[in-house]
């Protein structure tokens, strides 16, 4: 099944996790209370841990115990790097070697459109080149983790934690960002930071980190380490694609957001002009799937509510810990309608060109994962009578595995959790990865049929 499917697999292990991950959280010794955790409850906090997601049903800063907390954060930690990767570098640091199925298996889990057909990946990741990936995977996560451990407990202890409680907090907020799970486990959350400069600009670089994903670190690691023009050149196309686009939504976000809220008294309209762009450029950052938000979605106007629910459908980059449709499937899009405008036979970016292949993919991406959003959306509207605007803000950032919340979750019955639950999982296990699984090989025929052109637009 590795060889002629690793799609399906990862689908079988990630499933398993969260089932084992709900089994463990509804133990006595998960919850402080030492009581059962409701099944949906439990099951909902192991798909949004795994999924990275950061949505909650329950109070994640006192209903879990000391034991939950570890679960919590060793599922994020699990659901960040990919269950195929992370098996990978147990299996690379077990044996000192990387078999040809450990490299199909991390392949598959970096790039999903390998799984099932045969690739070029000049320009991106190739099965080659999969140790050292692996490698900068585990580096950056600990280094990255570590850097924002050390830049956080310091403001927590001036907040009044004592060392222990600094360090801890420090460390779930650390990992919370660079995942992009965005579970804070402060009391009140981080509402009394709402203002602070510095504890928000190290949660959103642990972000940003996250979210432009472990092929493009790997690829700014090389051109920086290896020499930069000397020793390979130039950055890959998927790398330049990844930072740009995510850097164009980023200054997206934030003009919209400063725009549509500067005269808004219950978000930003009592602020000055300094902390107005700051706060609209942390939240703008958090849409990339962040979640760790300190502004109330339920304060915002219908319109910015609107401009965030692009912004999280999007997401973060491809294999990074961030969610959505992936911002380089939407640089694809748009690539292939300013073609299509200029009558270009062929998607061109960073001098490179851009096969088809990939635009049918891209295609794919946003029909399926647009799917899944208004499926999710009529069904919880159907059950709970709330809003289009509140009940699609809720589903996308499921979808997204953003984690920003109008609270709906929360008040949902058990179908509604369920239903957001499956949302999360596909969000996460991703569109492509889950047809590929179906689909489990590409197929060709021996044949094909006589051509005829409907018309379209």
């Amino acid at each position: 099944m590795i060889h002629s499917s690793p799609a399906r697999v990862a689908l079988l292990v990630f499933t398993a996790l969260i089932l084992v991950w709900t089994a463990l959280l509804s133990l006595p010794i998960a919850s402080r209370a030492r009581e059962v955790t409701p099944l949906a409850d439990a099951l909902f906090t192991a798909v949004s841990a795994i999924c990275v997601t950061g949505l909650s049903t329950v109070d994640m800063a006192t209903h879990w115990s000391l034991f939950g907390d570890l679960l919590i954060l060793a599922g994020l930690q699990i659901g960040g790097i990919g269950v195929l990767t992370l098996a990978s570098i147990l299996g690379l640091t077990v044996t000192r070697r990387l078999g040809l199925r450990s490299r199909l298996l991390a392949a598959g889990d970096t790039n999903p459109m390998r799984m099932g057909r045969d690739v070029s990946e000049s320009q991106a990741v190739g099965l080659g080149e999969i140790g050292g990936l692996l490698a900068a995977v585990a580096t950056s996560l600990v280094v990255i983790e570590l850097a924002l451990t050390v830049f956080i407990t310091p403001r927590l202890i001036a907040e009044g934690y004592d060392f222990w409680h600094a360090l801890w907090n420090g460390f779930y907020l650390a990992a919370s960002a660079f995942t992009n799970t965005g579970f804070v486990p402060l009391p009140g959350g981080l509402e009394p930071f709402a203002t602070d400069t510095y504890l928000l600009s190290v949660l959103a670089v642990g972000v940003f980190l996250g979210s432009i994903g472990f092929p493009v670190i790997f690829a700014l690691y090389r051109y920086v380490v290896g020499g930069g023009w000397r020793a390979h050149k130039r950055l890959g196309l998927h790398a330049k694609l990844t930072l740009t686009t995510t850097l164009l939504f980023v200054v997206f976000g934030w003009l919209a957001i400063a725009a549509l809220e500067f005269n808004n008294t219950r978000t930003l309209g009592s602020q000055n002009l300094g902390d107005t762009l700051f706060s609209s450029v942390y939240m703008s950052v958090m849409t990339r799937s962040g979640g760790l938000g300190v502004m109330d979605p339920n304060d915002m106007n219908g319109s910015t509510l609107l401009v965030v629910d692009m912004l999280m459908f999007v997401g973060g980059g491809s294999a990074s810990t961030a969610g959505g449709i992936k911002v380089t499937t939407i640089a694809v899009l748009f690539l292939a309608a300013y073609a299509e405008a200029r009558g270009y036979k062929d998607m061109q970016a960073f001098d490179r060109r851009i096969p088809n292949e990939v635009l049918r993919v891209a295609v794919s991406v946003l029909i399926w994962g647009a799917t899944i959003v208004l499926a999710a959306s009529v069904a919880i509207m159907h059950l709970t009578g709330e809003p289009l605007d509140i009940v699609l803000f809720e589903v996308i950032s499921a979808f997204g595995t953003c984690g920003l919340s109008t609270g709906l979750s929360g008040e949902l019955d058990d179908p509604g959790k369920y239903i957001l639950a499956a949302t999360m999982w596909a969000g996460r296990v991703g569109t492509v990865t889950l047809a590929a699984a179906v689909a489990a090989t590409s197929r060709s025929r021996m044949f094909r049929l006589p051509e005829e052109r409907p018309i379209v637009g």
